[in-house]
């Protein structure tokens, strides 16, 4: 404590070392009355500024009402005989602006009187020693309205010992007498209110409701409080707990009042807001279309307002609000009524105040901009505008009377028989008045005893208001009940919550029975009763209603999708293709072109191309035990075929090459009955695969229920699937691109026979393709696993991959072929042949090829070869 006051008392003799040499004007921003004893104020004449800016716009009736209410009181009490006799009050009223750390910075205005200040070092600007102007001394301060700067201000006053008494703050934290001892209060704390609200939420039979508060302690304070008590009392229970932030952003109460929505059967409302948030939520739920869903309890910031129900009395009706017990004060009326410009001189806000109340400007020098109608001067209140006493005005005169009570006593103890103030008087002690003013007990302005307890607090009393619209569609505030430390004569109006809807359960919060609010079965969830939900069977998903489950639809590919159609259109082509060759092939079997690629070889790779085709039908027929069945079969067949063939005749190609750099000799299993044997023997491993496959794990299909289950059970899917997992398709894939990669292995090693021997090159081209096709196919494959269009593009994939591989075999080995008997038969004629002899000359002038190469250009290399194998060449049978 010692070192938080060291702290401040250094910043204010910094705040209040300023030289004041010649004229300065101090109370620019204040009010000032003279007096024997000054009293201070503090009030919100000015909302909360924005953009830098301390304060805003004009509060006419929580700022100029109050304040005139101290004025008022004042004038009264000087008046009085026996009240302060010879002894006049005196006033120094500052604006809060609605802002705790700018009331602060006001506040210090207060305790200048008591610092002391050495002005020895100190000179003006002519060198003269400094005149300071001599401050007020404040032996009390009336204030302040929100609890957040009354509680700031109370850390400053404590340190000085200047006894506080607030009008309007009633968070339950200035109770605590350690921290805050030198504050007292002429309206109850919130700990009563929020006692009171919840006797009022009971007697309604509201055991469900959510709460809102303003951010800051009046309105954390509150709820906090509220919620304490009704977990202490059990029976009422809280939904859920909104903060309305200190500086909202654009949007901010539409997102609030939607998320009071989402514990839609949480009717009531109970908020500690300040009026400002509490129009703008009104507002925000008539925006929202939410008029009438919302059975909101205000505090006593809402009271009997009419600034946050205006243009918003529709969403608004019902509306039970709480204000402390209070009586309007008639002679106040007349009072303020009576006030003009002329009159009223020394509220140096009244100007202000007179513009914005009458909508005019008042001269060149006038605040309100862009105001078309000049002000005369002669306007009226009451007469001439709107005028509504209040809320708070009762409770200002309490406390300036509550605080002259105490100096009454305090004059009365000190100066018996002396006329006016005693010298004993002329510093008075803090902690002393402090005592006088816990002491005080007398009828205030409403009739009503106005006393304190030990923390300073008044007692609990309290009006209960509803917001009612007439049958003249007239709103106004209607009494219905009171409150004094229990509920008496409330009216008690039926508004039931809503019970769950269907597909919904009743969620009890943990550890309070009674309390619940409504939660809808999710996901794959249906209602099982009133308090569960249930995870449907993992076939099944909910009903529309979420009351039950039901199947889950099974699809599978269809004839007529588009992931089909293309996969269908190419094999179909390729099939048509695939028997024209066949059908030329066996009309000109034995032509020379026929017989030079070799006929039984190419009917085995013609074979494997058409099954290539054929694999798409059963991938895309709908799955049973017979198209699984052939689906298991030719799926890796097909391609088994095609490659077997080609690796048997790149192998032959290298083989008879290698032979000849060696021997002269011929190499073993060239002739056209061994190379069937060899692909038929390649054949078999695969046949004997899929053989084994069909002993291990028998065809049969199942339905896939994980590859759509989407978040939405509406759009979820069973999936019709033949049970060929990715490790099986791997299986019966890889033995077919072992073969193709050993093909072009070969393919790659003969890649310089020249074309005059064999289809060497032409296998290689078809090779380098199909490779480059099936690596594509792998990444899209599997890359698509975790899609819900899984089943369509895998299948696509696999289909087409398969056609294309076909169609490159029959375009780049047959098309040609094809191309000459058909349209150029004249080049189907025999050509002389190699016997053995001239090939081994090949192969060896081939291996020296890529030494002359370094020696010679290329174009001499190639002469001097073809010459070599020209010369050597023999006519008669081939071998290729």
């Amino acid at each position: 404590v010692f070192y938080l006051e060291s702290v401040i008392s250094c910043i204010i003799l910094l705040s209040i070392s300023s030289c004041l040499c010649t004229s300065c004007s101090p109370y620019a921003h204040s009010i000032r009355l003279d007096g024997d004893i000054i009293l201070g104020g503090l009030f919100p004449v000015h909302a909360r500024g924005e953009r830098g800016v301390p304060c805003g716009e004009l509060k006419k009736e929580k700022g100029i009402h109050r304040l005139e209410a101290m004025l008022f009181a004042i004038d009264l009490i000087n008046k009085d005989p026996e009240l302060l006799p010879n002894v006049t009050l005196g006033a120094r009223i500052l604006d809060t602006c609605s802002r705790d750390t700018y009331a602060l910075e006001q506040s210090l205005t207060f305790v200048q009187a008591l610092i002391e200040r050495d002005g020895s070092d100190v000179r003006c600007a002519n060198g003269d020693p400094p005149i300071f102007a001599k401050p007020d001394k404040v032996v009390g301060v009336i204030g302040a309205s929100a609890s957040s700067v009354s509680i700031m201000v109370a850390n400053i006053l404590r340190l000085f010992k200047i006894p506080q008494i607030s009008y309007a703050s009633t968070a339950p934290e200035l109770s605590d007498n350690t921290r805050y001892d030198f504050f007292s209060r002429v309206v109850p704390p919130d700990s009563y209110q929020a006692q009171a609200m919840l006797d009022i939420v009971t007697a309604m039979g509201w055991n469900y409701v959510s709460t809102l508060a303003s951010e800051g302690n009046y309105g954390e304070s509150g709820v906090e409080a509220f919620v304490q008590i009704s977990r202490e009392s059990g029976g009422v229970c809280i939904a859920q707990s909104l903060k309305v932030p200190r500086e909202p952003r654009p949007g901010e109460f539409d997102k609030i009042v939607l998320r009071l929505l989402e514990t839609s059967n949480a009717r009531a409302v109970i908020m500690f807001a300040n009026e400002d948030d509490i129009r703008r939520i009104l507002d925000a739920a008539k925006r929202n279309n939410l008029t009438g869903h919302f059975l909101w309890v205000g505090s006593d910031s809402w009271g009997s307002k009419i600034s946050p129900v205006v243009q918003q009395e529709r969403v608004a009706e019902g509306a039970i609000t709480i204000l402390p017990k209070r009586a309007s004060v008639d002679a106040f009326d007349r009072y303020f009524k009576s006030r003009s410009l002329s009159n009223n001189r020394r509220n140096v806000w009244f100007a202000e105040f007179w513009e914005e109340n009458f909508s005019c400007k008042l001269g060149m020098h006038g605040k309100r901009p862009g105001s078309p109608k000049k002000c005369t001067g002669l306007e009226k209140v009451s007469r001439d505008s709107t005028y509504e006493q209040e809320g708070k005005v009762q409770f200002v005169m309490d406390a300036v009377y509550a605080m002259a009570h105490a100096l009454h006593h305090m004059h009365r103890e000190l100066c018996t028989g002396y006329p006016g103030l005693c010298p004993r008087m002329a510093n008075i002690d803090g902690k002393e008045l402090l005592a006088h003013v816990r002491a005080v007990n007398f009828n205030g302005s409403a009739g009503t005893p106005v006393i304190f307890n030990e923390n300073g607090d008044a007692p609990g009393r309290y009006d209960i208001f509803q917001y009612q619209i007439n049958n003249r569609s007239t709103a106004e505030y209607k009494v219905i009940g009171h409150w004094t430390n229990q509920l008496m004569n409330v009216n008690q109006p039926d508004h039931p919550l809503l019970p769950c809807r269907t597909g919904e359960r009743k969620k009890v919060v943990k550890g309070v029975p009674c309390c619940w609010h409504c939660e809808r079965c999710e996901g794959y969830h249906f209602q099982a009763s009133e308090f569960t939900c249930e995870l449907c069977p993992y076939e099944k998903r909910p009903d529309r209603n979420r009351t039950g489950c039901q199947p889950i639809p099974i699809i599978k590919l269809e004839w007529h999708s588009p992931w089909a159609l293309v996969p269908i259109f190419i094999s179909v082509l390729g099939i048509i293709a695939t028997t024209f060759v066949i059908v030329t092939f066996v009309r000109y079997n034995d032509t020379p072109i026929v017989r030079a690629s070799g006929r039984e070889m190419s009917y085995v790779l013609l074979t494997g191309i058409f099954l290539c085709y054929i694999i798409t039908f059963p991938m895309i027929a709908a799955p049973d035990v017979a198209v699984c069945s052939f689906r298991r079969i030719f799926l890796g067949l097909g391609m088994c075929f095609s490659n077997a063939a080609l690796l048997t005749k790149t192998n032959r190609i290298h083989r008879i090459f290698e032979q000849g750099k060696k021997a002269v000799t011929a190499p073993r299993f060239i002739s056209p009955a061994s190379q069937l044997v060899i692909t038929f023997s390649l054949i078999s491993v695969q046949l004997l695969g899929v053989l084994m496959w069909f002993i291990v794990d028998p065809p049969h299909t199942f339905v896939d229920y994980g590859e759509q289950r989407t978040q939405d059970p509406e759009n979820a899917r069973g999936v019709l699937k033949c049970d060929i997992s990715d490790l099986s398709l791997i299986c019966s894939l890889g033995y077919s691109i072992l073969l193709m990669v050993t093909c072009t292995v070969y393919a790659i090693k003969t890649r310089g026979v020249p074309e005059t021997f064999n289809e060497a090159k032409p296998i290689g081209f078809t090779m380098y393709t199909t490779c480059i096709i099936w690596l594509a196919f792998i990444p899209i494959f599997f890359g698509t696993a975790q899609s819900a269009e899984r089943m369509y593009i895998q299948t696509a994939t696999l289909t087409v991959s398969l056609s294309l591989s076909a169609c490159v075999s029959l375009g780049m080995l047959y098309m040609p072929k094809v191309y000459i008997i058909i349209l150029h038969p004249e080049q189907n004629v025999p050509k002389r042949k190699r016997s053995f002899k001239a090939i081994v000359t090949v192969a060896t002038m081939t291996s020296k090829l890529s030494q002359l190469a370094a020696e010679r250009p290329n174009g001499e290399v190639k002469t001097e070869l073809c010459e070599g194998v020209e010369a050597s060449g023999e006519w008669g049978r081939g071998v290729l």
